[in-house]
């Protein structure tokens, strides 16, 4: 018991894992300075004149607060108070709208910053910075894949568009949205460009959110102020608390060789490049349907990368298939946490919803093939923007 006490006391001591926390801080002063109200403005001046206008509005603000909060939670819950009552208004199918508000959210830890990658570069030894890189390209795809999957459902249902707006109505909801979304360029820059690191970027994009709820907007007094502290901190232990005891169970695998015994059974099987990445992303896709993803990372993303690396995968490429899988487990039952949220908000069961989740997902599983088979999907920015990360 001393040891795996000792395990987790270790886990817990690391400067990087202090941007857990933060980002989760960052996020929610973000939501309670009302930066979607602002994000949701801009996005129906840029795309909300397309059939279904409001699923596609839905859609890039979950895109766009990505950028800013690094928390599938936080989206779903922020943008799902705000878009299912308005479509709902709008007459758009309960089932479908909180669909669309579920998957869309998953982006918030696929497009950076994101705190899954933030877990797993510090548990892996892997760069943040070349994982936020490598995360842009798929978090935009699975975005789009989203778009034209609503798109052809609301030419088939005939649901409504909003005006076209005019360019000075444009040009006011770019100007309002502008300054929260410099957020993603400020953290990403500034890591891969060696500026400051993930915990120090995590306590810029903290003092930039105060300073707009604060001093720019005026959205955030002090009672609110304690209340996100608070709130922020308890859902920080929870997911710390998770790091920590999975972490000691690593260790038990590690220790009774577990993932040795893995490595040597897939190699009998000679499943080569493209079927060993299948079965990884399978693999991370079954566990996220049961727990969350902090663990799954610790357990499940240890055990697989000696298998990864056996047949030469890059360790980013293999991040991104491991975070992309488990990001999609937010949305699929029995766990689905994004799923049972947006479900609450939306005041409908989540069978009642499972049907449009399943329509929704089908393209997002084609964005995730794709990250597979094709790794310079994942490995082009990094590349390009950090070279030194090519080995």
């Amino acid at each position: 018991m001393t040891l795996l006490f000792t395990e987790m006391f270790q886990a817990y001591n690391s400067f990087l894992l202090l941007a857990v926390p933060f980002f989760l801080l960052a996020a929610n002063l973000m939501n309670a300075a009302g930066i979607t109200d602002r994000l949701v403005n801009f996005a129906k001046a840029l795309i909300g004149f397309l059939p279904g206008g409001l699923g596609h509005v839905n859609i890039m603000v979950s895109m766009l607060f990505a950028g800013i909060s690094g928390s599938s939670t936080a989206d779903s819950a922020g943008i799902g108070a705000i878009m299912i009552p308005a479509m709902k208004k709008e007459g758009y199918n309960t089932g479908m709208t909180v669909a669309i508000t579920a998957c869309s959210s998953v982006m918030g830890v696929i497009i950076p910053p994101s705190i899954l990658m933030i877990i797993w570069g510090g548990v892996m030894s892997v760069s943040i910075g070349g994982l936020f890189l490598a995360g842009i390209i798929p978090g935009m795809a699975i975005g789009f894949s989203m778009m034209v999957t609503m798109y052809f459902y609301a030419r088939r249902k005939g649901y409504a568009r909003t005006p076209f707006p005019s360019f000075s109505t444009f040009i006011s909801s770019l100007g309002k949205a502008m300054v929260p979304m410099l957020t993603p360029v400020i953290i990403v820059g500034g890591i891969a460009g060696g500026f400051f690191t993930a915990t120090e970027a995590s306590l810029v994009a903290v003092l930039y959110s105060m300073f707009l709820g604060i001093s720019v907007y005026r959205t955030i007094d002090r009672q609110k102020f304690f209340s996100v502290i608070y709130e922020s901190g308890r859902f920080s232990a929870i997911a710390l608390f998770a790091v920590g005891t999975a972490s000691a169970f690593a260790f038990l695998l590690a220790f009774f060789k577990v993932p040795d015994a893995i490595v040597s059974q897939m190699a009998t099987l000679r499943l080569g490049f493209t079927g060993t990445g299948l079965m990884i992303a399978g693999a991370f896709l079954l566990i996220g349907m049961f727990i969350d993803a902090i663990p799954a990372i610790i357990i499940l993303g240890t055990v697989l990368w000696p298998v990864a690396a056996a047949v030469g995968f890059h360790p980013i490429h293999f991040a991104i298939i491991g975070v992309v899988s488990l990001a999609f487990g937010l949305v699929t039952p029995p766990y689905g946490l994004c799923l049972l949220i947006t479900c609450a908000l939306g005041e409908i069961k989540v069978a009642d919803t499972l049907k449009y989740v399943g329509i929704i997902l089908i393209p997002m599983l084609i964005v995730l093939l794709l990250i597979i088979l094709l790794p310079q999907v994942v490995l082009w920015l990094p590349e390009l923007l950090m070279p030194d990360l090519a080995d």
